[in-house]
């Protein structure tokens, strides 16, 4: 029976707070919209207000056009939506990515969105909020999944590149947040090489680099003869690995980097010959640590492997339910 939250509604395209008059991360156009993050099943177009970081509200204007209602909110910045006492907390994820805290009727409520707790170069990392109620994601909510150092991971696709030097290696990476943390983990690992990019990435990187996120040599590969890029290093959308697309490139290593290349199968399923486990999302050790730390008196979950993580919270004495949104994806991990 959930002690908290009565004010707070969970329906199928997602969470509307009736007090303050505003839906988080809703499936379809509503009059007000908190948004979490960029991503497509959490940030779409048509809302009459949006309210989101000004990064967010930068990289909805990049996919979807002019945000003619965003307001902008800083991170710690409390503002009033309605009745409710609203505050942006980084959430680790991708750039702009916020929890975002709901404070009425003497409760916190802590809608985490997505997110992560290893560091990230590009974006601020999280920050734990105390809270009644948090509701966190479930992606990578089996014990299976334990992420490696993304390091190690770097490590990995630049030794594949030095022992190939008539090859290239093409790594599949999502637009936002993936292409842009992978980039800066090769500069942090010392790769001052250009690194070259599908069209379908360049946009959004750019974004990145106008908002302050320094990546160094970033070039599109469009027009590049197939002899220059032998020993180069090329990002492309996860759906080009086996476009024609890639034909017109020098012996490809095709790698992939998802914290689903955990599963071999899912790389036997995607052809890929270099699984790069590198996830934007928490795995299983940092969400139930995540929970252990907050202490919350109820766990609402959603976004995944919602039923593990309930179990999880039960066995440790925690009332948890899950919340069943629908249009959840995983496949910008």
């Amino acid at each position: 029976m959930t002690r908290f939250g009565t004010w707070l509604r969970a329906e199928p395209d997602g969470i509307y707070c009736p007090p303050g008059d505003f839906w988080i991360d809703p499936g379809q156009p509503r009059p007000r919209a908190l948004i979490t993050h960029g991503h497509a099943d959490h940030a779409r177009s048509g809302h009459g207000t949006v309210i989101a970081t000004a990064e967010t509200l930068a990289i909805m204007a990049t996919r979807y056009g002019p945000q003619p209602g965003g307001k902008a909110v800083a991170y710690g910045q409390p503002i009033r939506v309605g009745e409710v006492r609203v505050c942006f907390y980084p959430a680790g994820h991708v750039l702009g990515s916020a929890q975002i805290l709901l404070e009425y009727a003497g409760e916190r409520i802590v809608v985490s969105g997505d997110y992560k707790r290893t560091p990230d170069p590009t974006c601020p990392p999280f920050v734990p909020v105390p809270c009644d109620v948090f509701i966190t994601e479930a992606t990578f909510a089996l014990p299976v999944f334990h992420h490696p150092p993304a390091e190690k991971e770097i490590a990995k696709l630049l030794d594949a590149r030095a022992s190939a030097p008539e090859r290239c290696v093409l790594v599949g990476a999502y637009a936002l947040g993936k292409a842009q943390r992978l980039i800066a983990l090769l500069r942090a690992a010392g790769y001052e090489r250009p690194v070259y990019l599908h069209g379908a990435l360049t946009q959004l990187t750019r974004l990145y680099e106008a908002l302050g996120v320094r990546l160094g040599d970033v070039q599109p590969m469009a027009g590049l003869p197939k002899a220059a890029l032998k020993g180069e290093i090329i990002l492309c959308p996860p759906s080009a690995l086996a476009d024609r697309w890639s034909r017109r490139l020098p012996d490809p290593i095709t790698a992939m980097a998802s914290g689903w290349m955990r599963l071999r199968q899912r790389a036997r399923q995607k052809n890929v010959e270099l699984p790069l486990i590198l996830s934007d999302h928490a795995d299983w050790g940092e969400l139930t640590a995540t929970i252990a730390e907050l202490a919350p008196a109820e766990v609402w979950v959603t976004h995944g492997r919602e039923e593990a993580l309930v179990h999880w919270c039960q066995q440790k004495g925690i009332p948890a339910r899950a919340l069943l949104l629908h249009g959840r994806e995983d496949e910008e991990d």
